[in-house]
C-alpha cells in the first residue's frame, strides 16, 4: 500500500471554483514512487486511486490534444 498522508493535493486551474465534479491529485510520489494518486476534490478523506504516472501523463496528454473527454 502506498502511504498517502501528508501529500500536497491540487486541482487543475482550469477546474473553477464552483464545486463542481472536480479531481485533485498529488505529484508527490510520482518520482519516488512512479504513481500519482488521485482524489475526488469534494471527499478528501475518502478513497485514493493511484495511477501510473505513464498513464496520467498519457490521459493528460489526450485531454490537451482533444483525443481524451475530462
Amino acid at each position: 500500500m502506498i502511504p498517502v498522508a501528508g501529500l500536497h493535493w491540487f486541482k487543475s486551474s482550469y477546474s473553477g471554483n464552483n464545486g463542481g465534479s472536480c479531481v485533485e491529485v498529488a505529484a508527490d510520489l510520482v518520482v519516488s514512487q512512479g504513481v500519482v494518486p488521485v482524489r475526488d476534490s469534494k471527499c478528501v478523506a475518502g478513497p485514493v486511486l493511484t495511477v501510473a504516472s505513464s498513464a496520467f501523463t498519457g490521459f493528460v496528454a489526450g485531454v490537451k490534444s482533444g483525443g481524451v473527454s475530462a
